[in-house]
């Protein structure tokens, strides 16, 4: 048996939409920009599964993940279909010149994890962390940014 935690975070990013798009729509890249992801693979047979490897504190996880829905500069929405059991979407809001990037992000806490660590705080870490993710993620788009602007 397990628990689901969900946790939403967002960042506003002072760039446009179609960066910050193609910036996540390409996720091979995501382990840039978030700490525990150490890689995300594209199978060339299957680009709508993807295959995750994350590690924290000595502990790793895998899992595999399909894309459910796709809508270009609004939303990537996934499930995992086998490895650790997670669900979400990244939506994206076009304020002319920025963009909002919103995630939410829920997950199954094995029952094991879940006895050993408090809920409430193992939450908070993986809130506090994903919004990190997102903060890198803004640094790594004004970045990106910037180059393409001094090419």
């Amino acid at each position: 048996m397990a628990d689901w935690l969900e946790h939403s975070v967002q960042v506003e990013v002072e760039v446009p939409i179609d960066l910050v798009w193609g910036l996540w729509s390409d996720l091979e890249q995501m382990p840039k920009w978030m700490k525990w992801i150490d890689s995300v693979k594209i199978p060339p047979d299957n680009p709508d599964i993807s295959l995750w490897k994350l590690s924290t504190g000595g502990l790793e996880f895998t899992w595999k993940s399909r894309i459910l829905k796709v809508v270009p500069n609004q939303i990537i929405q996934w499930e995992s279909v086998d490895g650790l059991p997670n669900q979400g979407a990244i939506r994206f809001y076009d304020r002319h010149g920025s963009s909002i990037v919103k995630m939410t992000v829920s997950y199954a806490i094995p029952g094991i994890l879940g006895k050993i660590m408090d809920n409430l705080f193992l939450g908070r870490v993986v809130e506090s962390t994903i919004q990190a993710d997102l903060e890198r993620f803004k640094e790594y788009a004004l970045n990106v940014k910037a180059n393409s602007a001094s090419s």
